[in-house]
């Protein structure tokens, strides 16, 4: 079993260079990276799903099980409101009829 602090570990390590990752991008590629990253974020939402499943199968507490849940909303979120944003975004090239 993995220790909790080691994923805690990780979490802060891949925030910090998705933090500097996503600074040093031009903002003129600020939309197709979105666009494709939204595509990628499904995978948030895959992931959310096996560690709750995980927190349901092996009867981890109720805590996990509730953190678990609103990992798969927030994930969920984050996927609809990105393509929304991004559909959104490039509406505005489109040609007036």
């Amino acid at each position: 079993m993995i220790h909790p602090l080691i994923l805690v570990a990780v979490f802060l390590v891949c925030t910090i260079a998705g933090y500097f990752i996503i600074k040093n991008v031009p903002s003129l590629l600020h939309t197709p990276l979105m666009s494709g990253m939204n595509a990628l974020s499904g995978v948030t939402i895959v992931g959310a799903l096996t560690a709750t499943g995980y927190a349901l199968f092996c009867n981890t507490g109720v805590v996990a099980q509730i953190i678990g849940g609103l990992a798969i909303i927030l994930a969920t979120i984050n996927v609809f409101g990105g393509f929304g944003v991004t559909h959104r975004m490039l509406r505005m090239f489109n040609k007036k009829k």
